[in-house]
């Protein structure tokens, strides 16, 4: 099959082009290479790419419209997953036109491209931010979610918005994945394990936010792939039972699916600490720190849906995690 993924610079994105073409799939790479962080890391997770024949590279920019169009036109995707985005909860409070750029317009012009050129089904990257100033736990698919406290978070629940739209005036199937605090080998250098790492490594503190109490359903990077392989090859189909009356915002009577993909045991970061001092044999001295703006205290998946339709439910332990982790960064980094 011909999959077209955005963002295959990225961690996910490039994890999962590489388990699709282990498959036999082909896949069409789009990404910008911008500089949000380390460039270089960019590239070499790209030139794992380029050394299998299925790959194909196409630099551009989501929020380049005719570049977006001219790639379904020329390459005929039959499925997409749409990856690519401007993450980062903290910068959005510092850059917010990235968001609206990349993950609003940019969102449009990969929905464009669907509809006008017959793909099959859309997957793209919701994130478990979407839930907001919601405190109900597990976070369900089934709650609502209007009340973002980032507006990280809310081009992400736009975006489940945009992809309701097309399904319904187009009937073009779209599943929207909300992914718990992904971490693993290849990982981004903005996110805390891969800070933590090398802080720890480099004798320097840490910052430690919610002075330690903070809880994050921490998945690793398989089991998110896992979960993206397995609902990318379940097209949605209408629900039949689903009522205007009583609406169920993770189903529709259009071709529209949302999960969560989490670990569904979530881990303080206190404890998530300890677990890398082990892997590092070294402590970490902590700044303790109150809560960040647009910071949520806690994330935990429930997945049910995801168990019952597609059979899956991430199971990888947070210590197996971290370890591969840690094992990873100190061979590419050379330590």
């Amino acid at each position: 099959m011909k999959i077209l993924i955005t963002g295959t610079a990225g961690f996910i994105g490039s994890t999962l082009a590489l388990q699709l073409m282990e498959r036999g799939d082909e896949v069409i790479g789009i990404d910008n290479l911008n500089d949000y962080y380390d460039v270089n890391l960019k590239k070499a997770r790209l030139d794992r790419l380029k050394k299998n024949s299925n790959f194909t590279e196409v630099r551009i920019s989501l929020e380049d419209r005719d570049a977006i169009n001219q790639a379904f036109s020329t390459h005929r995707p039959q499925k997409v997953v749409n990856l690519a985005a401007q993450a980062g909860v903290r910068y959005s409070l510092e850059n917010p036109h990235a968001y609206i750029d990349s993950n609003v317009v940019g969102f449009t012009n990969i929905l464009e491209g669907c509809r006008h050129h017959d793909v099959e089904h859309l997957v793209y990257a919701s994130s478990s931010s979407v839930y907001g100033a919601n405190t109900k736990m597990p976070f369900s698919v089934h709650d609502n979610v209007d009340h973002p406290v980032s507006l990280y978070a809310a081009s992400k629940k736009a975006n489940e918005l945009m992809a309701h739209t097309y399904s319904h005036l187009f009937d073009l199937p779209t599943t929207g994945l909300r992914f718990f605090t992904v971490y693993g080998p290849w990982g981004r250098p903005d996110m805390a394990l891969f800070i933590f790492t090398r802080n720890i490594l480099e004798g320097k503190p840490i910052d430690v936010f919610n002075h330690g109490k903070c809880q994050r359903d921490f998945t690793y990077i398989d089991d998110i792939v896992e979960g993206v392989i397995r609902t990318l090859d379940k097209t949605p189909a209408p629900d039949p039972a689903w009522s205007g009356d009583h609406p169920d915002s993770a189903t529709s009577k259009a071709p529209y699916r949302l999960y969560n993909i989490g670990n569904n045991q979530p881990v303080e970061l206190m404890r998530f600490i300890e677990i890398l001092e082990d892997c590092l044999g070294m402590k970490a001295e902590k700044n303790l720190l109150p809560l960040q703006p647009g910071d949520v205290p806690a994330t935990y998946a429930n997945v049910d849906d995801l168990i019952r339709d597609v059979g899956f439910k991430p199971a990888t332990a947070i210590e197996e995690g971290i370890a591969r982790f840690v094992g990873w960064y100190k061979d590419f980094y050379k330590i």
